[in-house]
């Protein structure tokens, strides 16, 4: 592995340029959060290797469906299921911090309907007040409902429900466990778009809250628009705006975020896929607002390549990995340890380059996405023998000598460093490096231009 030290622990493209990539500080010193989606949390049994694996990969914090109808299988008589139980024994054996979301209806209470009547509300907040007191300590985010908004995003009505819902709900959370954050929203891609997340800043939701959560995903829409440096774009708006609603800048929470390996209708294939998951992890660190991801999902739910829906996991469905997930697994001691330096890092074209340090210590990750070729990097002191580097196309080769030497003279080393549609995360050494572009074409511009 990287020793930076990792055993220690085109519009968009305009939008990456503009000063609003640092008008304000990061939202707070919490280390990035690197999630995944899991689908475990109601089953019986499942492979007790899988959460060792989600640990091995980096990953901190797991998300799953803490179901109404499971906690109150009968009218009036709350629960908790030993399958719960079960699994966050074994997400604390990993250090592991779940993310459960209280949802959907309930078949005693009309019949299954959304709580948006005052009789349904009070006891879908029953039962968030029994779990949260039941499961104390041991969840570490709650998330008020799964995508409320995808019935209609423009229903006023329904969002005026909804925040109703998370006024009562959040309240009954909070006397049960003062410590635990509260997410609200799990608001669609539509729903971005379409008002609903403005409306529920508007209306002063995060006074009841500690995150708007986010399913901002983008792999159905045109080849140009489904990239993650399209995707960052879109973030990047939405963030701004938001922040203009509420006087502040919004933590965002994506709880849902991936791209399937599907044949066909919006999938891509899986060497892509993980270098989808690498660029859209590096470039959600580049926006402060954005307080982690979770990754949608841990396992494939089938083995059918033509089906979308069977096709978004890290793993196959017999837990045997998947690129991402070996891709993921070399890149999140970066994404957790290291911070990102904004006023260092360098958009020039199709050419990424982002600055990271960890005290001291230096690196430098970059791509393109144009056709692969080399980038000029510079040290600002004397580098001996060989870049090293991690490619994380191929990260199970952890940290190479890439065989190509730095150049140096008395002061100063550069190299000629070859990039392609995967990050390679390039060590700088332990003093503050600089580094650009050297070609025929006017210099790149600094990020905060």
């Amino acid at each position: 592995m990287f020793k930076l030290n990792l055993s220690r622990s085109g519009q968009c493209l305009m939008l990456v340029l503009t000063s609003l990539f640092f008008s304000f500080p990061a939202l707070a010193d919490d280390p990035f959060i690197v999630g995944v989606g899991t689908h475990l949390f109601n089953k019986s049994s499942y492979p007790p290797s899988l959460m060792k694996m989600i640990r091995d990969a980096g990953i901190d914090s797991v998300r799953d469906d803490a179901y109404w109808s499971t906690a109150e299988p009968r009218r009036g008589q709350l629960h908790i299921d030993a399958s719960w139980q079960s699994y966050l024994g074994d997400a604390r054996q990993y250090r592991l911090r779940p993310l459960l979301v209280l949802d959907y209806g309930n078949p005693f209470y009309d019949n299954n309907a959304k709580p948006r009547s005052p009789p349904v509300r009070k006891a879908f907040a029953d039962y968030t007040e029994f779990v949260s007191r039941k499961l104390g300590s041991s969840v570490a985010f709650y998330e008020i409902w799964n995508e409320w908004d995808r019935e209609d995003p423009n229903d006023r009505g329904l969002t005026n429900d909804y925040l109703a819902l998370v006024d009562e709900t959040a309240q009954r959370i909070r006397s049960q466990n003062s410590d635990v954050k509260i997410l609200a929203g799990a608001v669609t891609n539509k729903g971005i778009d379409l008002g609903f997340a403005n409306r529920l800043v508007e209306a002063g939701v995060l006074a009841k809250v500690d995150g708007l959560s986010l399913h901002p995903s983008v792999y159905c829409r045109n080849a140009e628009h489904r990239t993650p440096e399209h995707w960052i774009g879109w973030m990047r708006d939405v963030a701004a705006n938001l922040k203009s609603l509420a006087n502040r800048p919004v933590p965002l929470y994506v709880t849902e975020m991936g791209w399937p390996s599907n044949d066909g209708k919006c999938g891509v294939d899986e060497q892509t896929q993980a270098a989808y998951l690498a660029r859209s992890f590096f470039l959600a660190r580049t926006v402060p607002e954005i307080k982690g991801i979770w990754w949608y999902d841990l396992l494939n739910d089938g083995v059918d390549r033509s089906d979308l829906k069977q096709n978004f996991g890290l793993l196959q469905q017999d837990a045997q990995p998947k690129p991402a997930y070996r891709t993921l697994k070399v890149i999140s001691p970066v994404l957790r340890e290291f911070a990102y330096e904004p006023e260092k890092s360098r958009l020039d074209g199709p050419h990424y380059l982002l600055r990271f340090s960890r005290d001291a210590e230096q690196i430098l990750v970059a791509w393109t996405t144009a056709e692969r070729q080399p980038i000029r990097a510079e040290a600002s002191s004397v580098q001996h023998g060989n870049v090293q580097i991690i490619n994380t196309g191929e990260p199970e080769k952890g940290r190479v000598d890439s065989g190509i030497p730095w150049q140096c003279d008395d002061s100063r080393c550069s190299a000629q460093i070859p990039i392609g549609e995967f990050p390679i995360i390039v060590s700088l050494g332990n003093r503050p490096p600089l580094f650009a572009l050297q070609e025929a074409s006017p210099r790149p511009r600094l990020l905060s231009q």
